[in-house]
């Protein structure tokens, strides 16, 4: 645990699989890191070159993005998700979607006295901004658990990380008239939207969740899995156009600015839906080889109807899993990472080239 005048954060979950990395890493085929959603395959070359398309600008970027960028967003997220009704000025860029996450609290002035919930299985980050803002944190899918105390932020995650499981319209409109009757903001967490395998994701900014209405609502978006882009922290958040405003004028006095070049790079991300599809496709496979793997070695799979990873168990600790696999040059993440209810999962990552998939999907099949 680390002290602050933020409180206690907890340690960083990744720093504990030491022993099981170098384990791994001594299998004489080499290790197949699963264990972080880190994109492995090639940034396409439109995007490649539009980076470099405006690397000869001199002067700072804006931080609320260029206009075509912020047309670029709209566009993407009518013609993908079949949102409607999202004004450009309420799109805001953001320096990858971690940072945003971490700070969205505190940018939103949420603070000592002020409850954010997050899901019973969930991001870290979520807890880490909610207690660098000062604020409570309650673990609750159902928000029964949360009763009469004041609420500033309520988290959504669907397609979850680390469940891949898909939250239908009925749950995600049900927890957006309960937090309007309380006055507290719902932010979703949307890395993951175009990544739907067995269920189709809905955004809460769809209106079939929203009933016309964008008040109160967030929605935050990343272009590192999609577009493979994780390297050049592209992100951005979007929907309430005076909770875009309020972040906007915050984040101009912080300096929180996209550079100019990844900007660009964004833009044209955004427009390109056949890198989109053929993204989709790689991981499509992957997801199959590994599934069909965990289940002939005795796992079984839950939820994991979309999203990046595959939620694993045999029924046991989730560290002897992964000691197990660890031991077969396989490293994973424990489900303990996300919160008490992961004590028997691991999760599973599909980020791995076509090759080293395949060389996990051969040790566990043997």
């Amino acid at each position: 645990m680390t002290d602050g005048r933020h409180g206690r954060l907890p340690g960083f979950p990744w720093d504990s699989l030491s022993e099981a990395t170098e384990t791994a890493r001594a299998h004489p085929d080499g290790i197949v890191d699963l264990s972080v959603g880190t994109p492995v395959d090639p940034v396409p070359e439109p995007i490649q070159r539009a980076l470099a398309s405006v690397a000869e600008l001199p002067g700072y970027p804006t931080t609320h993005g260029t206009a075509t960028l912020r047309a670029a967003a709209v566009d993407a997220l009518r013609r993908r998700h079949e949102i409607t009704g999202v004004p450009q000025d309420a799109v805001l860029p953001t320096i990858g979607s971690k940072e945003l996450v971490a700070w969205l609290p505190t940018l939103l002035g949420a603070g000592t006295g002020d409850l954010v919930v997050i899901p019973e299985l969930a991001y870290p980050t979520y807890e880490v901004g909610a207690r660098l803002a000062g604020a409570e944190v309650v673990r609750s899918d159902g928000l029964t658990s949360v009763g009469p105390r004041r609420t500033a932020i309520v988290w959504l995650n669907s397609p979850s990380n680390p469940t891949g499981r898909v939250l239908p319209v009925e749950h995600l409109r049900k927890v957006v008239d309960w937090a309007r009757e309380r006055g507290a903001i719902v932010v979703s967490d949307e890395c993951y939207l175009a990544l739907g395998w067995d269920a189709e994701p809905v955004s809460v900014l769809h209106p079939s969740v929203h009933g016309g209405r964008l008040d109160g609502l967030l929605a935050v978006h990343s272009l590192s899995k999609s577009a493979n882009l994780a390297s050049y922290r592209a992100g951005f958040v979007t929907g309430d156009p005076s909770l875009v405003a309020k972040l906007l004028a915050v984040r101009k006095h912080a300096g929180m600015m996209v550079p100019r070049p990844v900007q660009e790079a964004m833009t044209v991300a955004l427009a390109d839906d056949a890198s989109l599809a053929k993204q989709r496709k790689r991981y499509a496979a992957r997801r199959e080889v590994l599934r069909e793997a965990l289940l002939a070695a005795g796992f079984r799979v839950d939820h994991s109807e979309a999203g990046l990873y595959l939620w694993a168990t045999r029924d046991q600790d989730a560290w002897a899993d992964v000691a197990w696999l660890a031991e077969r040059g396989v490293l994973v993440a424990p489900g303990t990472f996300y919160g008490p209810g992961g004590t028997r999962h691991v999760r599973v990552a599909l980020t791995a080239s076509d090759e080293r998939v395949a060389a996990a999907a051969h040790r566990l099949r043997r």
